[in-house]
């Protein structure tokens, strides 16, 4: 006789409407290696509803003091999001999340074999290797640094258009109406890799 089969239980809300319902942010590292082959690391914080880039932080040595201080740098006074995502690297630690606590923030870290969890950061990571660093080859720290600040700032949140947020731009800048006459110009941006477009003013 079969075994009667057990009612499913409820179920609460799914993730992607409980970081709806929050402010949320994510952050993650990428490693790089300059061109004497030595390893650099990159700490980004994105903002999972605007795609937006909150910080960028770059180091030969990420320890969790390090990365702690880089999440006090962007939470002054207890100024942050509701929501923090990480994953499982050691980068972290407790001191990470003690800084995050202080700051009333909640901090989630992803399940094993669960990529979506930091779906957000994780596109975002894979965008900036093809289309910034596959591209030009990394001298040390310094230049990394500025390589992807420029192409965070400047490029990715304020010309660049996502197609998570329905082709809209993170944080976009105000910009003259295009009209059939309108001149428009190329803006290079990091040294011509890409461009950004503009009406001339």
């Amino acid at each position: 006789m079969r075994a009667a089969r057990r009612p499913n239980s409820p179920r609460g809300q799914s993730w992607k409407t409980f970081l709806c319902n929050q402010t949320a942010w994510a952050c993650d590292f990428l490693q790089v290696y300059d061109v004497w082959f030595r390893p650099l690391f990159a700490l980004f914080f994105v903002d999972i509803h605007s795609r937006e880039v909150i910080h960028v932080a770059t180091t030969r040595a990420p320890t969790e003091q390090w990365t702690a201080q880089q999440l006090r740098n962007i939470t002054p006074f207890g100024h942050g999001p509701d929501v923090l995502i990480r994953d499982r690297d050691h980068k972290y630690g407790t001191t990470f999340d003690r800084v995050a606590e202080g700051a009333g923030i909640e901090v989630f870290v992803t399940e094993p074999r669960t990529p979506t969890m930091n779906a957000t950061c994780e596109r975002f990571l894979g965008s900036a290797r093809r289309e910034c660093l596959d591209h030009i080859i990394i001298l040390g720290e310094r230049h990394l640094r500025h390589v992807l600040k420029e192409y965070s700032f400047p490029y990715f949140n304020t010309c660049r258009p996502h197609q998570g947020i329905r082709q809209q731009i993170p944080a976009p800048m105000s910009r003259a109406v295009c009209d059939d006459t309108a001149k428009v110009i190329a803006i290079p941006v990091l040294n011509g890799l890409h461009h950004d477009y503009q009406v001339a003013a």
